[in-house]
């Protein structure tokens, strides 16, 4: 499952809007339940149903990711902002 969620999260990305990112899950969701298909279990068989969770985990983890990415990148700017504002401040007063 790992090459799994290797996969998914190699096929989005930060810079992807939301909708573009459930497009691609969309996808991997179709090709999933097509495999399933081919296998020929019940929609009700555990190993379907476990697959299908895993499926949802995986996305909800590189979600995760993704927004830790993005929230991480903001404070740097906010971070570099300040400072920038904090030095600009400092080189005014030895004026």
């Amino acid at each position: 499952m790992a090459d799994f969620s290797d996969l998914v999260a190699r096929a989005v990305s930060p810079s992807m809007s939301r909708d573009e990112r459930e497009q691609v899950y969309t996808v991997v969701r179709q090709a999933v339940q097509r495999l399933q298909d081919r296998e020929g279990l019940a929609a009700d068989d555990p190993a379907i149903v476990l697959q299908r969770h895993l499926i949802e985990e995986t996305i909800r983890d590189v979600e995760f990711d993704i927004t830790r990415y993005l929230t991480l990148r903001k404070i740097e700017e906010a971070r570099a902002a300040q400072d920038a504002e904090h030095a600009a401040r400092i080189s005014g007063r030895r004026r």
